[in-house]
């Protein structure tokens, strides 16, 4: 067998979308989700996928191990930029502002805003539509830590949406 022989392509053509919507989850930008989904989908063919391993949860693994790694490796990067170069204001968004609270852009800020263990639990399971036992299995932690993650994820959501929309006069 060669390289990704285990995998048939099809099979993989099978999961885009869905690990596509997992980065993007991930990375809140869809040229990094772009990026990141090709960066699995090689390191799928190139490698074996355990056998009787489900192929869309391995790409998953593979697909937070990824980020992780990228995001580490952002951060050192920026460490090392001298920060007097950065220091350039926001723009701000002028239309997305007056669209209404409920928009997908302010709940995509607000939940970009979560620490990445809650914004990782309500992705796999209110995007992806995982069960608490399937995201505590992905996630490799306890049911119960799901659900208090997943509990304060929404309190957080929630409040942050409340704020937003005080500040906003709505």
């Amino acid at each position: 067998m060669g390289i990704g022989d285990d995998v048939p392509r099809e099979d993989i053509v099978k999961v885009l979308p869905r690990l596509r919507r997992f980065a993007y989850s991930l990375t809140s930008d869809y040229d990094d989700a772009d990026d990141l989904v090709q960066r699995v989908v090689e390191k799928v063919l190139k490698r074996r996928v355990p056998e009787n391993a489900d192929l869309l949860r391995w790409c998953y693994r593979v697909c937070k191990n990824l980020w992780v790694d990228e995001i580490r490796f952002r951060d050192v990067r920026r460490r090392a930029i001298d920060e007097k170069w950065l220091d350039v204001p926001e723009a701000v968004n002028g239309e997305a502002e007056m669209i209404g609270w409920l928009d997908a852009k302010k709940i995509r800020a607000v939940m970009d805003k979560l620490p990445e263990r809650q914004r990782l639990t309500v992705s796999l399971i209110t995007i992806e539509g995982m069960s608490y036992a399937e995201a505590a299995e992905f996630l490799e932690v306890p049911v119960g830590t799901i659900m208090s993650r997943l509990s304060r994820a929404r309190q957080e959501l929630h409040r942050r949406l409340v704020e937003h929309r005080l500040a906003a006069g709505e």
